[in-house]
């Protein structure tokens, strides 16, 4: 397995100084193209663009991602459809191999990543914030008739702009809020599918031992002592941890996401 999701979002963070939440943000192909330029340093960062949201934007990112892979000779093919979708897998995925990469070719030395960009480049985030509510209309004071009875003796109150600001604030943490654990979830599900077939696959290797030994058969006493490792690290678990029931836990099917 590769470099976690947090992994990898604070190796981004820290090599380009942008403030990344989400894996899913690499779907815009801004980081990537930056990563890709601290490597080889001849980028055209001026057409890379950070700040947008529409798939027609990131799209015209990753044309210039493709070009500095032409350009190098980079022998990987780009899922560009499914990356600008902004699902986690796709760019999880992509960007752990973006990292394996970078670890082989990076040359070392100091990079300025703001110069290169000429500006902060902060990639905003594929879910837009609530708009704020408008502050209520200021009605003007007049007199009042004493012969004219007002319809209702109560003065509405206005909410102040600084209250509107502040619902408006809460609204989009509350959004990113169940954005990242959505995220933590699907990455959860990902990595258990994962070690559940691996589960599998060492349960039928020693079952198929086990009937070797019951008919007399050799076996191969360094594989079942392999086995028997894998075993023991699969189902070997911390104090005070409780297996969930299968009805509160992960479902039990082969579909990842």
């Amino acid at each position: 397995m590769g470099e976690s999701r947090q992994e990898l979002i604070s190796w981004m963070n820290d090599l380009l100084q942008l403030n990344l939440t989400r894996v899913e943000q690499c779907g815009t192909g801004a980081p990537l193209c930056q990563i890709f330029d601290s490597i080889f340093g001849d980028v055209p960062m001026a057409k890379v663009k950070f700040n947008v949201n529409s798939e027609y934007q990131y799209i015209g990112n990753f044309k210039v991602l493709q070009a500095v892979f032409l350009h190098h000779k980079i022998d990987k093919t780009i899922p560009v459809e499914r990356l600008t979708k902004c699902k986690f897998q796709d760019n999880l995925e992509f960007l752990q191999w973006v990292k394996r990469f970078w670890d082989q070719y990076y040359p070392g030395g100091d990079y300025d990543p703001i110069a290169r960009r000429k500006g902060p480049g902060i990639t905003s985030s594929t879910a837009t914030a609530p708009p704020a509510p408008r502050a209520a209309p200021v009605v003007s004071s007049r007199k009042v008739s004493s012969s004219t009875t007002p319809a209702t003796g109560v003065v509405p109150r206005n909410r102040t702009p600084s209250m509107g600001v502040q619902i408006a604030q809460l609204q989009a943490e509350s959004v990113a809020l169940k954005e990242q654990a959505e995220g933590l979830e699907r990455e959860r599900d990902f990595y258990f599918n994962k070690l559940r077939e691996i589960e599998i696959l060492v349960q039928a290797v020693a079952d198929e031992d086990a009937a070797l030994a019951e008919s007399g058969q050799q076996i191969n006493a360094e594989k079942d002592l392999l086995i028997k490792q894998v075993q023991d690290i699969l189902y070997t678990t911390e104090d005070g941890f409780e297996i969930p029931d299968q009805a509160d836990g992960v479902p039990d099917d082969e579909e990842t996401f």
